[in-house]
């Protein structure tokens, strides 16, 4: 019995993949210019009772954490970590949809977030989720990618292992 051929998803061939991953870089990097530009620093913008923008400066990677490295190992390391994400796409099989968009949404995000170490000498932070008595850490477009790029492998790894069973 020969086993069957994995139907290659948009995301899973080098050209589509590339031009998602310049569109998001450009998003989040326009999108950071213009906080930049009418933003003011570390004061709420309310949109909604539980959202504002709010920038700020993350000398670190999430959460600030390795705030005291120096910045080139903060981008030798996200260097690191979207070669692996190549890697991860290269061999994981063409028919992974969710694997292969989480994998195009992890290296916007890292590109992003470089590209902002480069740009300014640290990541431009702008989103806050918050209440009265509570508030989630600043972040931006390219720390979303991330995340739900990491959510998207996640849920094609349950995928894949419902599959396997049935």
């Amino acid at each position: 019995m020969t086993e069957p051929v994995a139907t290659r998803t948009l995301l899973s061939r080098p050209v589509p993949i590339a031009v998602f991953i310049v569109v998001a870089v450009l998003l989040d990097q326009l999108i950071k210019v213009a906080v930049e530009a009418f933003l003011p620093l570390q004061e709420a913008v309310p949109l909604l009772p539980v959202l504002a923008l709010y920038r700020t400066y993350n000398l670190g990677v999430a959460f600030s954490m390795l705030s005291d490295m120096e910045g080139w190992f903060i981008v030798t390391m996200r260097l690191v970590i979207v070669a692996f994400v190549l890697w991860l796409w290269h061999r994981t099989p063409k028919d992974r949809m969710f694997a292969h968009l989480g994998f195009a949404l992890i290296i916007s995000g890292a590109i992003g977030n470089i590209l902002d170490r480069l740009f300014y000498g640290h990541v431009v932070d702008y989103i806050l989720f918050h209440t009265q008595t509570w508030s989630f850490a600043v972040f931006n477009l390219a720390d979303s990618f991330i995340t739900i790029g990491a959510g998207c492998v996640i849920l094609d790894e349950l995928l894949g292992s419902r599959r396997k069973r049935a």
